[in-house]
């Protein structure tokens, strides 16, 4: 098989290819779409609201700013990931298949201007301006990679009814998700290239990696983290992130920021210190607590229920997002929802690991909670992503 031919899974199918078969069940005119999972990632984004506001109102004003600034921000890029939503969920995801090269481009391009124009801050250039507005591309290279992968992996071979990847399958893939890695590493952000690392193994394996490939996939990955580690290709201060929650950093300031969190969120007990009076937050112990460490101001101020709440709403996101996955008519429409779901479930592990000193501190943040446009919109771009799938899907499994 030549390149052109690998190539020519990346473009569209043209005119023959036909849509999938609107779901059954529903009445005319009218789009299947799951309630459940809408409402937990809107109730998730209205906590965030709330959190946000809690962890700068204090900070805000005692430097004569409006206390509600960044929570108006967060209202706005809320309703702005809100219609994202709804607007993907009425497009029909196969497009994204014919569309996908053209996807790819703009996230190379949109990756690589950051390095010309982007603006920088706490020594990473990772926004680009638009007048009043900053986006943050990297925010949007894991949603973005999903669909170029899925719309590789959907034109792959099949073997007994069933398709595989195969070793130049793989080769392929991960020269065309590597490059985009590579460059939100760079910038760098390291939190974003591990989520978009871990979404795309998670792809590979729904869509038909043979488990000898994924077992040596995952040793390649080791010994290639082992080798940068001891070559130096990692700045010293993510290599303290990446160690300071097992202990061998304690005088960093990662592992200063990991201790502050465990005592905002030892502090709150069961039922927390009241929402807006965590003493963690309001006396500016606990850093970026709007961002990076938004767990660590809900366990503080609304104690352990209010965590467990945060992580049952996240928990349903991926549930419901799971069994659309199950459903999906095709391998398109798994692979696209198995993507979304990695980018949602491990970024909420692994911001709420981070918080109670479990995962390595990696500024990845609390999906739908966390403070950031861009980010938000990311996120509620994957629901839609999910719901597109869904409406286009029969009846779903009962569990």
């Amino acid at each position: 098989m030549t390149i052109a031919d690998y190539a020519a899974r990346f473009r569209p199918q043209g005119a023959g290819m036909t849509a999938a078969p609107v779901a059954t069940g529903t009445r005319r005119g009218a789009v299947a779409t799951d309630p459940l999972l809408v409402a937990s990632a809107l109730a998730l984004a209205a906590v965030g609201v709330v959190a946000v506001y809690a962890s700068t109102r204090q900070q805000l004003m005692l430097q004569g700013i409006d206390p509600h600034y960044l929570m108006k921000h967060q209202i706005e890029y809320a309703i702005v990931g809100t219609v994202v939503m709804a607007v993907m969920a009425r497009i029909d995801y196969h497009l994204l298949e014919n569309v996908s090269w053209i996807v790819y481009g703009l996230l190379l391009a949109s990756l690589l201007a950051t390095f010309v124009i982007g603006s920088q801050a706490l020594g990473a250039v990772r926004w680009i301006q638009f007048g009043p507005v900053q986006v943050q591309p990297s925010a949007f290279g894991a949603v973005l990679l999903t669909v170029v992968i899925a719309a590789y992996c959907s034109r792959t071979s099949q073997i007994g009814g069933r398709q595989y990847l195969t070793w130049k399958d793989l080769g392929v893939i991960l020269l065309v998700s590597l490059i985009p890695i590579l460059l939100v590493i760079k910038q760098p952000d390291l939190g974003s290239g591990m989520v978009m690392l871990v979404v795309l193994l998670v792809m590979l394996v729904v869509g038909g990696l043979p488990n000898r490939y994924t077992v040596l996939l995952v040793i390649a990955g080791a010994l290639a983290a082992f080798a940068a580690i001891k070559l130096g290709l990692l700045h010293h201060y993510q290599l303290q992130r990446l160690t300071s929650f097992v202990g061998s950093s304690k005088s960093s300031s990662a592992a200063y920021n990991a201790q502050q969190s465990k005592a905002a969120i030892g502090s709150g007990g069961l039922f927390g210190t009241g929402l807006f009076h965590g003493m963690q937050v309001n006396l500016a112990y606990l850093p970026e607590a709007q961002t990076d460490f938004i767990f660590s101001v809900i366990g503080e101020e609304l104690g352990f229920i209010g965590a467990v709440v945060v992580l049952g709403l996240s928990g349903i996101v991926v549930w419901r997002m799971a069994r659309i996955a199950r459903a999906a008519r095709d391998l398109l429409g798994k692979v696209l929802v198995a993507g979304c779901i990695a980018l949602v479930g491990f970024s909420v592990f692994e911001n709420a690991g981070m918080a109670v000193g479990i995962m390595p501190v990696a500024g990845i943040p609390l999906p739908f909670v966390s403070y950031g446009g861009s980010a938000l919109v990311a996120f509620f771009l994957a629901v839609g992503i999910a719901l597109s799938v869904r409406a286009r899907t029969g009846r779903l499994p009962r569990v």
